[in-house]
């Protein structure tokens, strides 16, 4: 997907429309963003569902390597726009999930 190094966008903050640089937001990890989020390790160490011996159900699986499971190919990328004027970012409302994304002549994966 290409996109503009520029464009001219509603801005907030100045509450008009003016110049915006157009850049990618820096993909996180699930567990640096939400270390708590429903199904994650550190919420099941402190439940007490991770460590010790006797019926876990779900978590007494093997290792997820080892079932077939359908991946997806392709990363959300989130489209950020910085104001010239007040030098303030906002972000699009929902990530662009797509292989790649053309800023002008930067690509981001």
């Amino acid at each position: 997907m290409k996109l503009p190094k520029e464009t001219n966008r509603y801005c907030p903050t100045c509450r008009k429309h003016t110049v915006h640089t157009v850049g990618t937001a820096k993909q996180r990890a699930r567990s640096a963003t939400h270390p708590l989020s429903r199904g994650s390790n550190m919420r099941l160490i402190a439940r007490g569902l991770r460590s010790g011996t006797g019926s876990k159900g779900k978590y007494s699986k093997p290792s997820v390597k080892s079932w077939n499971r359908k991946t997806k190919t392709t990363k959300r990328i989130t489209v950020e726009y910085k104001c010239k004027i007040c030098k303030k970012t906002h972000q699009i409302k929902k990530a662009i999930r797509t292989g790649r994304i053309e800023i002008g002549e930067k690509v981001s994966k």
